[in-house]
């Protein structure tokens, strides 16, 4: 579950609003100055995170040779992506936002120079590769940090850059253009880096950063909508105890969560594309885009064919072909057949992501949103990268096709699990569910 993963929970939220009366224009959003300068800054910040994502994977895989050491990527950054997830939307809550997103981007932009730097040919012939891959993973690390605050940020310059009527218009730009990056991204990542090498790729990376630094630059200021007026750790407290206390939404969250954990093979990619197909870093970036193109197609099918009749049961069976499809990537030593399992898999992960998003808008007060949408992205947000852990881990110990069949096998052993826990749920409508008694459990 990756493409979709890295969407916000606002690029659904706005979607499943009660409609607004508005005209029928379809670039009603990008005639706000102040949305095209937040679309520019996300879809370039999006392209340049994704090129950097492939290309490190590689990079690293092939300084180390090991499958670990991937995993260690993806704990690197989601470390600190959880463990400031929440205190990041508190500061976003009570902070200037264009400030706020300006020291971000200025870390983010940081971090990359230094990668530059030292992956360097005359600074590798200097450097041991071991003390090159710490530095790596201390660059990604503070990344971790600055997504932790960069979401909750982001989700309030949205909110404020448009008015409220034209929530569904700019939230199908915003979707369309994080999901158009993270096609791009991916294949230009893997082509560059393959045709020229890591420093005209990172060149490009660093060109993309500042032109998305531009575009913050040129938002307005939004002063703080929230005085906090409890301490800290109680407000903190309350964002926590909604979420868990609210069983629905912490049984989506869960299905999610240990699913994606099992299931994040999207972090072995390098040791396929390399050890397995044979496609080196041009086939790595197809297969990174791969996954985001069945997520935007299946995801412009919804907009005509809703999952949300029956929205536990089309749930259930999004996570339960995500699983299948990385089962069958496993197995598969085609090169095209492996593209199309992938293509599935994004195409599921995009159902999933869509009906889960739609069942945490309907069950969160407006008042709650944004620490609900930091917890959101301090388990959700960071699964990705703490199923990458996972499964570096699980391929050091069982080699890499046996751990991405045995991940996918465990997402579908959950889903089953999730199914005679939940089965009250798999028949009703959306409607039924969304009652005043949303706080009662789910479970059977």
């Amino acid at each position: 579950m990756d493409a979709c993963h890295d969407v916000d929970l606002h690029c659904f939220m706005a979607d499943t609003a009660q409609p607004l009366p508005q005209k029928k224009d379809p670039f009603a959003a990008l005639r706000y100055k102040d949305f095209r300068s937040y679309l520019g800054m996300r879809f370039l910040f999006t392209f340049a995170y994704q090129m950097q994502a492939v290309i490190l994977g590689f990079y690293v895989y092939h300084l180390t040779k090991s499958a670990f050491a991937l995993g260690l990527i993806g704990l690197s950054e989601a470390i600190p992506a959880i463990g400031f997830g929440l205190y990041g939307g508190y500061v976003a809550d009570k902070s200037e936002k264009k400030k706020m997103l300006l020291l971000i981007f200025f870390l983010v932009f940081f971090t990359s120079a230094v990668i530059f730097l030292v992956t360097l040919k005359d600074v590798t012939a200097v450097l041991h590769q071991d003390i090159v891959v710490r530095i790596i993973y201390a660059m990604i690390f503070c990344n971790g940090v600055a997504r932790a605050f960069y979401g909750p940020a982001a989700f309030s310059v949205l909110a404020h850059s448009v008015p409220k009527d034209l929530y569904p218009n700019s939230s199908t730009w915003n979707s369309s253009g994080f999901q158009i990056a993270s096609i791009v991204g991916p294949a230009t990542g893997g082509l560059v880096y393959g045709f020229y090498g890591i420093t005209v790729t990172y060149i490009i990376i660093l060109a993309f950063l500042l032109t998305a630094l531009i575009c913050v630059f040129l938002l307005k200021k939004y002063p703080p909508v929230y005085v906090p007026k409890e301490s800290l750790g109680k407000s903190l407290k309350e964002g926590l105890s909604f979420v868990f206390n609210n069983k629905m939404m912490i049984s989506a969250m869960s299905l999610d969560l240990f699913s994606v954990f099992f299931g994040g093979a999207v972090a072995l990619l390098p040791v396929f594309a390399n050890e397995i197909l044979k496609v080196g870093a041009e086939g790595l970036g197809i297969m990174r885009a791969t996954s985001s193109t069945g997520a935007v197609l299946v995801m412009l099918a919804m907009a005509r064919i809703s999952p949300m009749g029956k929205p536990w049961r089309n749930l259930l069976i999004a996570v339960a072909g995500f699983g299948l499809s990385i089962v069958g990537f496993a197995l598969s030593r085609n090169f095209y057949l492996s593209l199309f399992f992938l293509f599935t898999e994004g195409g599921f992960d995009s159902i999933s992501v869509l009906i889960r998003g739609t069942i945490m808008q309907m069950l969160t007060p407006d008042h709650m949103r944004g620490r609900v949408s930091a917890v959101n992205q301090m388990f959700i947000g960071s699964s990705n990268e703490i199923g990458a852990f996972e499964s570096g881990t699980a391929a050091k110990l069982m080699g890499t096709v046996p751990s991405v069949i045995f991940g996918g096998s465990m997402t579908l052993l959950i889903v089953t699990i999730t199914y005679f826990k939940t089965k009250r749920l798999v028949p009703l409508s959306l409607s039924e569910i969304h009652t005043p008694r949303h706080h009662d459990p789910p479970l059977a």
